[in-house]
């Protein structure tokens, strides 16, 4: 070995001796890795080094995914140990103090992990817990309800969210499920006993709507308008009175019903739409009436409008009947008339009525006491420095004014 391969042949992590044998060099000393006895020196270190440079690399890997969070804590301690176990056989050159100071440094940050993880299964399992604790009570509340759709939807949705809930201990896990199956349970009982009866009562419906359907066809043919009216009325209340039938049913008995008021009160209105037009004539007496009740507004003369109204009211009732359709808006405007004549009389009687006038003087004076009071008052907690007080008694003066002045308004409708 000439000067220049002895310099190849040592570095800083280990060595060649002349029998082509390689070294390593480590804190517990030297280790042999290898032979190499056919290449050079600077060869063996090559090789050896590549070896240590692939070692590196799988620990640079590791250290990735352990920071990464990609390993699970138990996962990426197995790797580490792996690794470890790789270096202490390495045959290779290089600094494998270093690579397992490096694993040691996996190992605090897995411990960390394994302890964040605890925690936060921890964390889960106390809001599982808390989940399923609501889902319990939610559960209860539904069970006492009459919320017969939606607490039914609502039971299928809550024991969904409970079996996608982790398991809590045993225990505790029994125990919150006690409670929300027994809840379910109640509820269910309930709500079948509910509908057993509402099945009962439509199956009484039924015959009390078969029955009504026939006192319905019975009277379809009848020409006795208004008592015949009445009947269907009465009808009508026991129909909705009954409740409902079994759905087919009730729809098939509905459209029965239906069909025999239609046909009576469509003969009816046929009838009715004949006198309609005998009543026209008598509507247009009415709209000539109307011109002259509506010529005594705006009232100047209370007496003569009195006596004006009576005769036009007379003539009004004399003249008969007016269409159906006609009738709310003549009808309408004759009151009109009518209330505001009554109107005029209300007002000069409330006007001239000594004991309201009284009233409404009383009225003033105690406003107005109440308002010199209260100016004392204010006045006195001024002086005084009482910025609270004064700032209340202000404002229960603006108040005063403001009722004082519709006091006396209210006074001086009397005057006039």
């Amino acid at each position: 070995m000439n000067s220049s391969e002895s310099d190849q042949a040592t570095d800083q992590w280990g060595r060649v001796s002349e029998d082509g044998s390689v070294y390593v060099r480590t804190q517990q000393g030297e280790r042999k890795v290898g032979q190499w006895p056919d290449g050079g020196p600077a060869e063996a270190l090559a090789f050896f080094k590549k070896r240590y440079d692939d070692l590196a690399f799988e620990v640079d890997l590791l250290e990735q995914r352990v920071k990464a969070g990609t390993l699970a804590p138990d996962e990426a301690a197995a790797s580490v140990k792996q690794v470890r176990g790789s270096i202490a056989e390495a045959q290779a050159v290089g600094d494998l103090d270093g690579l397992n100071t490096r694993l040691d440094a996996l190992t605090g940050t897995i411990n960390e992990r394994r302890e964040q993880r605890k925690a936060e299964r921890a964390k889960k399992v106390e809001e599982a817990k808390g989940h399923k604790e609501k889902i319990a009570t939610e559960a209860e509340k539904i069970s006492e309800s009459n919320d017969w759709r939606n607490g039914a939807n609502r039971m299928r949705e809550l024991l969904d969210e409970w079996k996608a809930l982790p398991r809590l201990d045993k225990s505790t896990d029994d125990t919150l499920w006690r409670r929300f199956s027994t809840a379910r349970t109640t509820y269910t009982r309930r709500r079948k006993a509910h509908f057993a009866e509402v099945n009962e009562k439509r199956d009484s419906a039924r015959a009390v709507k078969e029955r009504l359907v026939v006192a319905a066809e019975e009277l379809a043919d009848s020409t006795d308008w208004g008592p015949t009216s009445g009947k269907y009325r009465d009808l009508m209340r026991e129909w909705k009175s009954a409740g409902p039938a079994p759905k087919g049913v009730d729809d098939q008995l509905w459209k029965r019903f239906r069909g025999a008021q239609d046909k009576f009160f469509g003969a009816r209105d046929a009838a009715n739409a004949e006198l309609d037009r005998e009543f026209a004539a008598n509507a247009e007496k009415k709209e000539a009436l109307l011109v002259e009740a509506e010529a005594l507004l705006p009232v100047t003369d209370l007496k003569a409008a009195r006596e004006a109204f009576r005769d036009i009211a007379e003539r009004w009732d004399a003249a008969g009947k007016v269409p159906r359709d006609r009738m709310k808006d003549l009808e309408g405007r004759i009151r009109k008339v009518e209330q505001a004549i009554r109107g005029v009389e209300d007002d000069q009687w409330r006007r001239s009525n000594p004991e309201a006038r009284a009233r409404a003087a009383d009225t003033v004076a105690q406003l107005e006491s109440s308002l010199a009071d209260l100016q004392a008052k204010h006045d006195k907690a001024v002086a005084a420095g009482n910025t609270r007080k004064a700032e209340e008694h202000a404002a229960a003066i603006e108040a005063r004014k403001g009722w004082l002045t519709e006091a006396r308004r209210a006074l001086d409708e009397f005057s006039g």
